[in-house]
């Protein structure tokens, strides 16, 4: 599936000029998708559609999905019905999240909505509730999956228990979705906000490295910044990441040649088939590189977990090769060529056997 980047609006907690200025910019840095919640609304039915309804306008002239959070409670202040859609039709939006679930038969039945909205489900549980959904044959290409966020810090979810969740809806090939947090966003859905990201692990990091992680992990599809108004810098940086592969930022030290320069940027790197715990190894560059000469420097030291290094002269015919060190070791066959960002050193993990990886600076 294709990766989408998303932004994330909150029209009664914001300034209405300023929600457009923020889709427009995100627009030319190239996201695509927009959360909007709708679980916040005051006011009569009629001045919530003039609100929202064009938001959502200038959301489609730009090519943004759309998709609404939505409860039962907010259908009975609306008065409108699960059994007609219509209504958000009329808002112009793509489809509803649902933030409370039923039995599975109704979300089933929902799918088949005449008005073809997408209905997305909560990600953010355990339990057998997707599958229980698409035991009813729900029309499964209109069903994705998104994950809370939490906005009050310590309650986010813990790694190991994310991947369980997300991976019941990619095992069914479901669309997916996850938050990160901006570290200059003030607006969310609620007056706590300590950022909104969905792992809490991730709640402080650089938003660049969120979104790195998230998709690395091959099981989110579209990474949605939860809090409102993320910088023109995260933006900026969030459109420049690879959403397809790790991609890793790398230091160099003052005494790197041009050889060892463009094995760096210049080639795609494939971690080795057969992989072990010392080192992740591309070893491809060194048969391309092969006629190269390479002096030794920066090869006298015990290199640390992170650091970049290429075989110099003396490695016969390791030399060339590039690799990233895992485990801190000495070997002055290896020049030391740079350093992995530290904030990007939780990244490693996620190259596997035969991943393909790249580097910018």
């Amino acid at each position: 599936m294709k990766r989408k980047l998303g932004i994330s609006i909150y029209p009664d907690h914001s300034d209405f000029a300023s929600d457009k200025a923020y889709i427009k910019k995100a627009s030319e840095f190239g996201f695509s998708r927009i959360f909007m919640s709708l679980l916040e609304i005051t006011g009569e039915k009629e001045e919530v559609v003039s609100k929202y309804q064009e938001l959502t306008k200038l959301a489609k002239e730009l090519n943004y999905e759309v998709i609404l959070d939505v409860s039962p409670a907010i259908f009975n202040l609306l008065r409108i019905s699960y059994d007609d859609l219509s209504f958000f039709v009329e808002l112009g939006v793509d489809g509803l999240r649902l933030d409370d679930g039923f039995d599975g038969k109704k979300e089933a039945l929902l799918s088949y909505n005449p008005q073809g909205l997408i209905i997305e489900l909560n990600m953010s549980n355990d339990v057998a509730y997707v599958d229980n959904i698409l035991s009813y044959q729900a029309n499964k290409p209109f069903i994705y999956g998104c994950h809370n966020f939490y906005p009050q810090k310590g309650t986010g979810l813990p790694y190991d228990f994310f991947v369980k969740c997300s991976q019941r809806f990619k095992r069914n090939n479901l669309h997916t979705a996850a938050f990160i947090s901006s570290q200059s966003g003030k607006i969310g859905p609620w007056s706590v906000n300590d950022g909104l990201p969905t792992l809490e692990e991730d709640r402080e990091l650089p938003i660049e490295v969120q979104a790195k992680k998230m998709f690395a992990t091959g099981l989110i599809d579209d990474v949605i910044i939860g809090n409102s108004y993320a910088s023109d810098e995260e933006l900026k940086k969030l459109s420049l990441i690879d959403r397809y592969q790790v991609e890793l930022k790398i230091d160099f030290v003052s005494d790197i040649n041009k050889v060892e320069h463009d094995i760096v940027l210049k080639n795609q790197h494939v971690r080795r088939g057969d992989i072990n715990e010392q080192v992740i190894r591309s070893t491809e560059v060194r048969k391309k590189y092969h006629s190269f000469s390479n002096s030794p420097h920066d090869n006298e030291i015990e290199f640390q977990k992170g650091d970049v290094v290429i075989g110099n002269n003396g490695f016969g015919k390791y030399k060339n090769e590039l690799q990233i060190v895992l485990k801190p070791h000495k070997d002055n066959r290896k020049n030391l060529v740079g350093h992995i960002n530290t904030d990007e050193l939780l990244l490693l993990p996620f190259i596997k056997s035969w991943s393909k990886f790249k580097f910018v600076c």
